[in-house]
């Protein structure tokens, strides 16, 4: 079981915001498999999906500011080509300038990854840390895991 802040990400209910990505063909390993590149690859689609299906109203539609500086995923079982995948993304943690979303990939209903990542908002002249605005929190609020988990 993949775990953060008590919340098990590979529960299909954990997430509310969601996005579908179609495996291509060069996804694939030799064995047939999708490779981890491509996995890392539907877990940023996933996030961008999250960006605009949560947050486009901060800043005038603009994200810039922010950087992952934490990005850790757990390779669970085999993904296949031809096929759909869908990305769950969930906001675990609201900090003074960052935050933790918890994101996992599932096909055919079974659970093939978990991603664990932190985002920190940073001004860029300075390339310090910034606290997030009082309506990014509220945004993000909005899609934050239940304690449930």
């Amino acid at each position: 079981m993949s775990q953060t802040d008590s919340h098990d990400l590979s529960s299909h209910d954990l997430y509310g915001t969601w996005t579908t990505v179609s495996v291509r063909y060069g996804d694939l390993d030799p064995n047939g498999h999708v490779n981890n590149g491509a996995i890392n690859q539907y877990f940023e689609d996933g996030r961008v999906g999250f960006r605009l299906q949560r947050l486009t109203s901060v800043a005038g539609d603009k994200l810039s500011g922010f950087a992952v500086v934490k990005y850790a995923a757990n390779y669970l079982a085999p993904a296949h080509y031809p096929g759909e995948v869908q990305i769950g993304t969930v906001v675990t943690r609201i900090g003074g300038s960052s935050y933790g979303l918890g994101q996992a990939i599932f096909q055919d209903g079974k659970c093939v990854a978990t991603a664990e990542i932190v985002t920190v908002q940073f001004d860029p002249a300075t390339s310090s840390s910034v606290s997030l605005s009082d309506e990014f929190r509220a945004l993000l609020g909005t899609a934050v895991a239940s304690s449930a988990g």
